[in-house]
Parts: structure tokens; C-alpha cells; sequence
């Protein structure tokens, strides 16, 4: 039963640290502009802010959308390969219902599902750890991570300020990415193209990693030195900034985008399509007699003496 429980949570921190991990990247400040229009070729970087703005606007107002997402990874780091994952996610307020697959959760071990479902409803994420597993843990198939509490549990204020922080970021709106290309000095319009069928609008621009810790809201949380500290630190790893493009549909809707970063270790690339915007997101956490607490387990595992384990 310990072992089993471990390797739970094994699972379940793989997939929180994904979502987590990429939320830290779709973040960036408010805007408002003029509406795209059809005269979108030949814009100028003014030009192509306004029609961006205009999109800005018009995606927040649509609180939610059905989105479809892969991740890849590629150099020396031990999670390289792509990770999947399609559902429906909400703003105001966050939900997210979406399912994950692929090679980041191999690591985890024997007995991992070979896609995973995680809901975040209220600030609590629930994953799905699949039939096997729940037939290990009483029936208990989904654990459930509150991160306010697991932050709160910590004792530590740089720990709660990193989970705050990413819960804040967890599951942005698609307007957030528009709002931070808005920030690079490089932004320019490419041009038409088709993108699921759909006619689009296509944008680019860079962002140094000073200028996304600048413009992301969530670096508010710390201090001038906590902020150098992190600048020098993302310098050191040979990060050089995030590559943004963004296609914007006839109605200013991003259709998709795709985020690139370059380190001393390798690459990400994430790829998003969007589409259903403005439809509810219908999102329902899991029954109580299917889950466990992830901090509960924690408690009981330390009573038993497995928090020593290797």
C-alpha cells in the first residue's frame, strides 16, 4: 500500500508540474484597441498591437474555449520527448477538464496510465491515476491537490510564493499570451494564413527572459533581488527568450499559438489550437468516495515512517 501510494504521488506531482510549469508562461498584462478588420496585410508594429489588443479584448470576454495542445522537448534534459493534452478550460473563474498523454509520464514508473485526466475547479486540481491503481487505494482514483494548502502546509514563504504563484498563472486565458507578445519591441506581422481551415492572421515577436519577468504579473509576488536573482539565474542557464506567434482568426480569436524557449540543455516548444470559444465550460470535480487528499496521504505516509524511504 505505501509503495503504491508513492508512486501516486509520483504521477500526480508529473502531471501538476506540467500544467503548473507551462502556466508560469501565459501571463502578461490588460490592453484594448480597434477591432482586425480585413485590411490585415502590410500592418505596421502599431498597427498589428491595435488588431492584437482588439483580440485581447474580444478572447477575454469569451471566458472560455476548447483547446488543444502539444508540448515537445528536446537536448539533455531527462523529461525530453511530447507531452499531449485536449479539453476545455475556463476564465473567470479557472476550470480546466483535459486529458494528457505522452512521454513525460514515463518516468514515473509501472502502472501509469497512458493518458491522464486532471480537472481544476476552485483551486484544486484532480487526476485521474487510472483503474489500476485505484483498485491499489480503496476505489480511490483521483487525488486531489489543493496547492493553497500544500503552500500553506509548507511553512516556507518562498515555497508559497512559487505555488501561489502558479495556481494564479495555472490555466490562463489565451488573451494572457496576446497581452505578453504585446510587450516585445519585435513584434511584426507575418501575414495571412490558413490554420484549421480557418483564415488567420499571423504574428511574431521575441521577449528576453528580463522582459517576460517585466511584463508577467506573477513576479510581482518578489522582491528586486528575488527578480535579479532569477534573471541572472535564466542568463547563466544560456536562455536566451521566448519566440511567440499567434494566428488571429476574422472574429480577433487566436486560433493558435506557439510558444518556443532555447536553453544550454535543450528546447520547448508548445503548440495550442483554440477553438468553441464562448461555449460553458461544464466542469464537475469527482465524487468524494473516489478521492484521496494528497496532503492526507502525505500525513499518513510520514505516521508510518515512509517519509525516509529512498
Amino acid at each position: 500500500m505505501v509503495m503504491a501510494a508513492w508512486k501516486r504521488a509520483g504521477v500526480c506531482l508529473t502531471a501538476a508540474a506540467v500544467v503548473v510549469g507551462l502556466a508560469g508562461c501565459q501571463d502578461g498584462d490588460d490592453g484594448g484597441g480597434k477591432k482586425a478588420g480585413a485590411s490585415a496585410e502590410g500592418q505596421t508594429r502599431e498597427e498589428a498591437a491595435e488588431v492584437l489588443q482588439a483580440a485581447f479584448k474580444k478572447t477575454s470576454e469569451a471566458k472560455s474555449s476548447k483547446i488543444r495542445m502539444t508540448i515537445q522537448t528536446s537536448g539533455t534534459a531527462a523529461e525530453s520527448g511530447t507531452m499531449e493534452m485536449s479539453g476545455v478550460q475556463g476564465w473567470d473563474p479557472a476550470v480546466m477538464d483535459v486529458t494528457m498523454k505522452g512521454s513525460g509520464f514515463a518516468a514515473a514508473g509501472p502502472g501509469t496510465p497512458e493518458q491522464m485526466r486532471m480537472i481544476m475547479l476552485d483551486g484544486v486540481m484532480y487526476v485521474d491515476m487510472g483503474a489500476e491503481q485505484a483498485a491499489e487505494m480503496d476505489g480511490k482514483r483521483w487525488m486531489k491537490m489543493d496547492f493553497k494548502a500544500l503552500a500553506d502546509a509548507s511553512g516556507d514563504p518562498e515555497v508559497q510564493k512559487q505555488m501561489t504563484g502558479g495556481l494564479e498563472n495555472m490555466n490562463q486565458d489565451p488573451a494572457q499570451q496576446l497581452a505578453l507578445l504585446l510587450e516585445s519591441s519585435s513584434l511584426k506581422h507575418v501575414g495571412p494564413e490558413k490554420v484549421d481551415g480557418v483564415e488567420a492572421q499571423h504574428y511574431k515577436g521575441t521577449l528576453s527572459f528580463e522582459e517576460m519577468v517585466d511584463a508577467n504579473t506573477s513576479f510581482d509576488l518578489l522582491s528586486k533581488e528575488e527578480r535579479d536573482e532569477l534573471v541572472a539565474t535564466a542568463e547563466k542557464s544560456g536562455m536566451k527568450g521566448y519566440d511567440t506567434e499567434i494566428w488571429v482568426n476574422e472574429d480577433d480569436l487566436p486560433v493558435k499559438m506557439v510558444v518556443g524557449m532555447t536553453m544550454a540543455q535543450g528546447t520547448m516548444k508548445m503548440t495550442s489550437h483554440f477553438s468553441d470559444y464562448g461555449a460553458k465550460a461544464e466542469v464537475e470535480a469527482p465524487p468524494a468516495g473516489e478521492t484521496l487528499d494528497f496532503m492526507q496521504m502525505l500525513k499518513d505516509l510520514e505516521s508510518l515512517g515512509a517519509g525516509s524511504a529512498a
